[in-house]
């Protein structure tokens, strides 16, 4: 499925697997660059969960979010170590056996000095049947994708270069536009404004976020529509109003 939605939306989810981030030891990075690098395609990022290293739990979430939205991108679990266990659990979720999948094997083969590819290294070729492997520029052990699910690694690097890999399979919607309005006030003086600016322009999603800089706060007032015209209306609207209530 490539190209535009006919309904010009495209949902996703991401899903964080690994006790390392829940425990604070590493820090999630991909999060962050999954919603940038999905939002200036035209796909939606409405949901990021993170999971533990726990076979139940892992499931259960990719069985959860694949129901509700076009895609799921996972990171982090396909690694050669014992608790590398998200291409198990990505497998049982979906009633699929995990094989030894003959394409991974002969990449990471060919990867490997000749006796080098261990067992433990032989991990990241266990690959759920039907699966279409993802490439991987960086360290070459593939990543996967099985029905709307796309199944990478947890290192950055790798991820940002998966994510590069399979941007050009994915069907995306109309992209979502945004300009920002500055006000220097807090965000509690224009509330009310903003609520109504919303209600008489329904096709927008406006936010503000407050700021604070040496005890002054100020807002920074975002306005995004998939619209152009129905955009700037409500922008000129907002802007309206932070001049009224700045004078």
């Amino acid at each position: 499925m490539t190209g535009q939605k006919a309904d010009n939306v495209v949902t996703a989810a991401f899903l964080v697997i690994g006790d390392e981030i829940l425990s604070g030891r590493t820090k999630d990075r991909n999060i962050g660059f999954a919603a940038d690098y999905l939002t200036s395609i035209g796909i939606d990022l409405k949901e990021a969960r993170v999971v533990p290293d726990e076979r139940e739990e892992i499931a259960a979430a990719v069985n959860a979010l694949r129901a509700r939205y076009d895609y799921v991108f996972t990171s982090g679990g396909i690694g050669p170590t014992h608790d590398d266990i998200t291409a198990e659990c990505i497998a049982e979720a979906l009633g699929v056996p995990l094989i030894l999948d003959p394409r991974a094997v002969a990449i990471l083969e060919a990867h490997y000095p000749p006796g080098q590819f261990t067992p433990a290294r032989q991990r990241m070729a266990r690959i759920p049947q039907g699966a279409d492997l993802i490439e991987n520029k960086v360290s070459k052990a593939p990543g996967f994708k099985i029905g709307n699910v796309y199944v990478m690694a947890g290192v950055p690097a790798i991820m940002q270069a998966m994510m590069d890999a399979i941007a050009p399979t994915l069907a995306t919607g109309k992209k979502m536009l945004s300009e920002t309005v500055p006000a220097d006030m807090p965000e509690s003086r224009i509330a009310e404004r903003l609520a109504a600016i919303q209600d008489t322009h329904p096709q927008t999603l406006i936010g503000s976020y407050p700021q604070a800089d040496n005890g002054k706060f100020t807002t920074q007032i975002v306005i995004r529509s998939r619209d152009e015209a129905i955009l700037k209306a409500a922008a000129e609207d907002v802007a309206k109003a932070v001049a009224e209530l700045s004078g």
